[in-house]
């Protein structure tokens, strides 16, 4: 059996990324948590260009980046895929999980910044809830019936941006503002308590 360790803070979107990954491949790994103010020698060896998390260790082998280890999960274990087939709608999920990378950023602005600079991060969100309630009309995930790759991408959107909006009191979203994205929320709820 493989070896498998995944590096990672339990609360950190990126770490959940890689643990959808492994579980829809059915991959045991074992789960080391580790402390950013006081990085173990075993993530800066790991990891020695960013000294981030996650980082999947397969076989001593280390692999960062959450969406790099997503495919390397694909790519490498047993297991229905997580990236689509085809190459269209592979090249779409790619696109969407880009967009999470570059808009995902804004999401944690909204929250934390004050006055001016959160009006601005909070209209950046909206914005980008519009483009993500226009996408999923008529969809139940991001690429079709199945949830894949361009799902776990939005993960920090899934699940975060609710515990933001309840932490903080400040509500973003709602169904009567993004029915759709609300509905593709429910859904990957559903999915991760499965």
């Amino acid at each position: 059996m493989a070896e498998v360790k995944l590096l990672g803070l339990w609360y950190s979107p990126y770490n959940h990324r890689v643990e959808w990954a492994l579980k829809i491949k059915g991959v045991e790994y074992e789960f080391i948590e580790e402390n950013l103010q006081n990085k173990s020698p075993l993530l800066l060896e790991s990891n020695p260009i960013h000294k981030k998390i996650p980082v999947l260790i397969h076989n001593g082998k280390s692999i960062c980046e959450s969406m790099v280890i997503v495919e390397y999960i694909d790519e490498t274990f047993e297991g229905p895929p997580i990236l689509p087939q085809d190459p269209h709608d592979r090249a779409i999920a790619r696109f969407w999980a880009k967009f999470f990378e570059e808009k995902g950023p804004a999401v944690g602005k909204s929250f934390l910044l004050k006055g001016e600079e959160q009006e601005k991060a909070k209209k950046e969100v909206c914005d980008m809830l519009k483009i993500l309630d226009n996408e999923l009309k008529d969809k139940k995930f991001f690429v079709g019936d199945k949830f894949g790759f361009a799902d776990i991408a939005a993960n920090a959107a899934a699940l975060w941006l609710g515990v933001l909006e309840e932490a903080s009191g400040v509500v973003v979203v709602t169904s009567e503002k993004f029915p759709n994205f609300c509905r593709w929320r429910d859904e990957y709820i559903n999915c991760s308590q499965n």
